[in-house]
């Protein structure tokens, strides 16, 4: 069971990072692109935020 939890964390934030990535290089935001590539976090809490409509 929690390498079931693992495996679905581990996606989230593999997508949520290519997530951000993606709408980054469609607007064009290539400063908070380059802070999300730096620091993975940030473009992975963006991702997220984006899938549920927050940002």
């Amino acid at each position: 069971m929690s390498d079931a939890f693992a495996i679905i964390g581990f996606g989230w934030v593999i997508l949520a990072w290519f997530t951000h990535v993606v709408v980054c290089l469609k607007t064009a935001s290539w400063g908070f692109l380059l802070a999300g590539a730096i620091f993975f976090p940030v473009g992975c809490v963006h991702g997220t935020g984006i899938w549920f409509g927050v940002f």
